[in-house]
């Protein structure tokens, strides 16, 4: 097949979150565009990652909700008509919010979307189909992909990932999770509220990204809603006997469930790339890039879940807009992650951004200051019956490093102490903000008011001013 030479300014591969970010922003800014995906567009996140997980935890929080497709009958809502009902709202979600990532809303910004695979077949031409492509600038924005842990048995037996999740078609009656990150709780939980009997397994701590003082409050909960959390306690082989799924544990035991979720991370997508064409180094997490996102081949970017440490939607947004300025303007850049926050999605909900306090302990040790306040004290979490929870904010020298939280609405609470790690803004400035009464907002504002009472209070001088000053006013 003879191959068609075109030329375009920027060749994105991939119609992920950041790839979507940057041909936007791109082609609005005047550039030529073409955009390549061979599988879906808006990637993992609207088909397989944060929209559909999230469409099904609120489907298994709010039971009963017409909009989500629950009746109100008297129909009983058994497991399997909560899960299908369910699995439903998780497909209205994503062809709701789809148009948004589509290959038509990209055309008609006056990008050229070509639904192929690229791979690359010179250091400056990637080919996809009958195409060959040159590019001043490449940015490789192909995401990643469920690792599957290297278990005994486990490649011979039916399991689920998060890229089949949401199309099952049955209702398990006991699913068995490997790995307790993010992917695994959220999950767990959303299962378990449906009735459905739900084990976690994890080879060392649930969370273990996250501060393990704030993981304790949803391990209890998790735990109290049913659920078994098996810590420290790593798979070693994986049989199926009938239709089920056995997992057996270090220490012999075996579990017996009819379903299996596969949650033990995730890999990068490059295999298909041809990357040592190009001269663009990679390694088992993906993609080398310098500081400015560069890889080994000064054309090529890559940006995303291919290179990133932190593998998140909003992440790989922020690296898109990086590129841009880099590629389009020629502008110097510098990929930070300090300040980019993570969220689990459980409920409670469990959110960080910066250091935890252990990181920061190593890092910072006796200068390190902690504030702690607790949604119990709270008023509008107690009128909720949302008080459990609390917030933790770690100090130096006046700037907060790293913020904590878990409780209701934590995902929501962290995007303000972003903005503050961002800007380097001293606590001294806080006391200034008013937030409205009763709000969760004043978990932020409280905490920043323990750091000052402490200190206030227990200061020996402050008091000793105090006295001396009341003594001279008439």
């Amino acid at each position: 097949m003879s191959q068609t030479k075109i030329k375009t300014d920027l060749l994105i591969i991939g119609a992920g979150s950041g790839g979507l970010s940057l041909a936007a922003g791109a082609v609005q800014m005047g550039a030529e565009v073409i955009l390549l995906e061979g599988a879906e567009m808006g990637g993992d996140c609207l088909n397989y990652g944060c929209v559909p997980s999230k469409a099904l935890l609120a489907a298994a929080k709010n039971p009963g909700r017409l909009e989500m497709g629950f009746e109100t009958d008297d129909a009983p809502m058994t497991a399997h008509r909560y899960h299908q009902k369910g699995l439903s709202h998780v497909q209205k979600v994503i062809a709701q919010i789809a148009p948004h990532d589509s290959q038509d809303r990209f055309e008609r910004l006056g990008v050229a979307v070509l639904r192929e695979f690229g791979r690359f077949v010179a250091p400056d031409t990637v080919r996809a189909g009958k195409f060959d492509i040159l590019a001043r600038r490449v940015v490789i924005a192909t995401g990643s992909r469920p690792a599957i842990a290297p278990i005994p048995g486990l490649q011979d037996v039916p399991f689920l990932t998060n890229e089949t999740l949401f199309q099952m078609k049955e209702t398990p009656d006991h699913l068995i999770i490997l790995g307790g990150g993010p992917i695994g709780v959220e999950m767990a939980q959303a299962h378990a509220r449906m009735g459905i009997k739900v084990t976690i397994v994890e080879a060392m701590q649930i969370l273990g990204k996250d501060d393990p003082e704030l993981v304790e409050f949803l391990r209890r909960r998790l735990q109290k809603e049913g659920i078994e959390v098996l810590e420290n306690s790593p798979a070693q082989e994986v049989k199926q006997k009938d239709r089920n799924i056995i997992v057996r544990l270090h220490d012999g035991r075996d579990l017996v469930g009819t379903h299996l979720l596969v949650a033990t991370g995730r890999a990068a997508n490059i295999e298909t790339l041809d990357l040592e064409t190009a001269g663009i180094a990679f390694g088992a997490k993906g993609i080398h890039v310098d500081k400015g996102l560069r890889t080994t081949n000064k054309r090529v970017y890559a940006i995303g879940d291919v290179s990133s440490p932190l593998q998140f939607t909003h992440s790989a947004a922020y690296e898109a807009g990086l590129v841009l300025r880099n590629a389009l303007f020629g502008l110097r850049v510098r990929r930070r992650t300090h300040h980019i926050p993570w969220v689990t999605f459980s409920d409670p909900e469990l959110a960080q951004v910066g250091f935890t306090e252990a990181g920061a302990r190593q890092k910072y040790g006796d200068r390190l200051e902690v504030s702690r306040f607790s949604f119990s004290a709270n008023d509008r979490a107690i009128a909720e019956a949302q008080s459990e929870g609390m917030i933790k904010l770690l100090v130096v020298r006046g700037r907060p490093v790293g913020v904590s939280i878990v409780g209701h609405g934590a995902g929501e609470l962290i995007a303000f102490w972003s903005f503050v790690i961002a800007q380097r803004i001293k606590l001294s400035k806080l006391p200034s903000m008013i937030t409205p009464y009763p709000t969760l907002s004043e978990v932020n504002a409280r905490v920043v008011g323990a750091y000052f009472s402490k200190r206030l209070f227990e200061n020996i001088w402050i008091k000793r001013v105090v006295r001396f000053v009341q003594k001279r006013i008439p």
